[in-house]
């Protein structure tokens, strides 16, 4: 079966959401470089529907955690790392750090980072919860505004 895909449009700006057939396997902000060109065929399906309502509820304030069935592939160390992310508390934040620390390699805040910029599932395992050491926002794929906005709605809904 091909890949199905659906856009999205947020505030924040229009969301491309990618399944497989069982799972979903990308979400990412439309216009950034991760969105790429899927080999998918624009589509209607239950799981995009599903994960469209609720990515309404996330952005109305309603909804802390995502019940949605996720194909992750990367490395083992990229697999811990985006566990670790969806640890995070909503409307809470983690340094780089901090997330070495709780996969067990406390010198790895470097690789952690570059694990998150491979995140295929934006929001839905919530790298944008990462922030600087000193409290700072960086490095985000989909932008610092988008970001800041995300963890701002958080913040407003906690």
């Amino acid at each position: 079966m091909k890949d199905s895909m659906y856009f999205y449009d947020a505030a924040p700006g229009r969301i491309l959401i990618v399944e497989n057939g069982s799972a979903l396997i990308k979400l990412c902000f439309a216009d950034t470089k991760k969105a790429g060109s899927p080999d998918a065929k624009l589509k209607d399906t239950p799981l995009l529907k599903e994960a469209a309502a609720q990515l309404d509820e996330y952005f109305a304030g309603r909804r802390r955690r995502f019940e949605l069935p996720l194909l992750l592939e990367g490395t083992p160390f990229q697999l811990k790392v985006w566990e670790a992310l969806q640890d995070i508390p909503y409307g809470q934040t983690r340094s780089y750090g901090q997330i070495a620390h709780a996969i067990g390699n406390m010198r790895a805040s470097r690789a952690v980072g570059m694990a998150n910029s491979k995140n295929p599932l934006s929001i839905i395992i919530p790298c944008h919860r990462v922030i600087g050491a000193d409290g700072r926002l960086v490095g985000y794929g989909g932008g610092l505004e988008r970001k800041s906005y995300l963890l701002n709605l958080e913040k407003l809904n906690s």
